[in-house]
């Protein structure tokens, strides 16, 4: 008998099992994680492999356990745990929020009307969101579309130095490396694409913080 949580399962064995779950047809399935369906069958049929990128793809849209996907460990959707098995963190809200789109404190935005999903991966605490990204400043480190999970800072004295940051200003919100200045009351915003420059910020202009605690990079490769 066919067992989706086995470890002699592969991962393209799960999704097929995952289409049948969901009674949704392998079409209609490409369209719902929004790759070409003439790919999503050479995934299956082992002439693409299942990539990390499409496990990603298919944990983010469908809030499926990554764990489970991947290895046969946990169940498939995280949303019906509180935490993810096998040494698995949290299971937490994916928003529909761009982080860098708008100037509106984040903080009022978390609303259950934007969440589209969840999600349980290893290293994330229960007070993570889910949020993605656009534009290219932070390439190659989080690709154009990728999701991050962020934390808030409640003090912006409080910064590991060298991590990334969604950092909130009055107009604007940016995902940056958060670096000393040579002013102890600003910080240096620094991008992974050195097609930007560095950016200068006083401390006290910073509305809210939030450390980013994991990125899962979108892009398909195959």
């Amino acid at each position: 008998m066919y067992n989706p949580h086995s470890g002699a399962v592969t991962p393209a064995d799960r999704i097929r099992f995952l289409i049948r779950k969901l009674g949704i047809t392998q079409k209609e399935f490409a369209r719902r994680i929004g790759i070409d369906p003439a790919n999503m069958s050479k995934h299956l049929s082992g002439r693409l492999p299942v990539t990390e990128g499409l496990m990603n793809r298919i944990s983010v849209d469908l809030g499926v356990s990554k764990t489970w996907l991947a290895h046969g460990r946990d169940v498939p959707f995280s949303k019906d745990r509180e935490e993810g098995a096998q040494g698995g963190g949290a299971v937490v809200p994916i928003y529909d929020i761009d982080v860098v789109a708008g100037t509106e404190e984040l903080a009022q935005m978390f609303t259950e009307e934007r969440i589209i999903g969840h999600i349980s991966l290893p290293r994330l605490k229960k007070d993570d969101v889910i949020v993605h990204v656009s534009g290219d400043s932070m390439v190659p480190v989080i690709e154009p579309g990728a999701y991050i999970s962020i934390n808030p800072v409640n003090d912006s004295h409080n910064i590991f130095w060298g991590q990334i940051y969604v950092i909130v200003l009055e107009d604007y919100r940016l995902v940056k490396y958060v670096r000393r200045a040579d002013d102890d009351e600003k910080i240096r915003l620094v991008s992974a694409n050195s097609d930007y420059d560095d950016m200068i910020v006083d401390r006290a202009d910073i509305k809210a913080m939030y450390l980013v605690d994991a990125i899962i990079n979108y892009r398909l490769r195959c």
